[in-house]
């Protein structure tokens, strides 16, 4: 059942977005043209204290006109590793630097049309250092029970995929 690629075109080009056009044969033979959203891998952080909180930011989405909870997370650069953007990340969008990072999870967003990927990290230790020098990401930075999580979810406080799959691979990690 495995689809073969025999070439690529751009239709759209940005730092943030490639739209791609794939000529693709699918495994009964059939040769078609199948669009691909290329996107940027994207790090984030489940900061967690020592008081089983994990830190959030409460954020306006403009895209899709919503208000909710978010890990901190941001596009890997080039030449940057995952790790290294989720920390970076964390410290840009909230102020907090972690003392370690580990990674938590893997995820691939939509698989069936984005090449994205989305690494996870654990963060302990995190210590303040100053303000977030991202001003526009979130209207606040709050420390968030884990035990809460879960109504936050069912509530729809949460619906960002990658902190959805970030928050609930926390909780997973603290049943291991």
């Amino acid at each position: 059942m495995r689809w073969t690629v025999h070439g690529e075109r751009t239709l759209h080009d940005t730092p943030w977005v490639r739209l791609r056009s794939l000529d693709v044969e699918q495994p009964d033979g059939a040769r078609t043209d199948y669009h691909v959203v290329r996107l940027r891998d994207l790090a984030v952080t489940a900061a967690v204290d020592e008081r089983q909180r994990v830190l959030m930011m409460w954020r306006h989405r403009f895209v899709t006109d919503t208000w909710a909870r978010e890990l901190p997370m941001g596009l890997v650069e080039d030449g940057e590793s995952p790790a290294a953007a989720a920390a970076r990340e964390l410290e840009e969008e909230t102020g907090w630097r972690p003392e370690a990072v580990r990674e938590l999870i893997y995820a691939q967003l939509a698989a069936g049309i984005t090449d994205s990927q989305h690494f996870v990290f654990r963060a302990d230790g995190a210590r303040r250092i100053g303000e977030p020098t991202e001003r526009n990401e979130s209207d606040r930075l709050e420390w968030i029970p884990l035990a809460d999580i879960p109504g936050m979810i069912a509530r729809r406080e949460i619906v960002s995929s990658a902190t959805l799959v970030g928050v609930m691979a926390l909780l997973l990690d603290l049943k291991v």
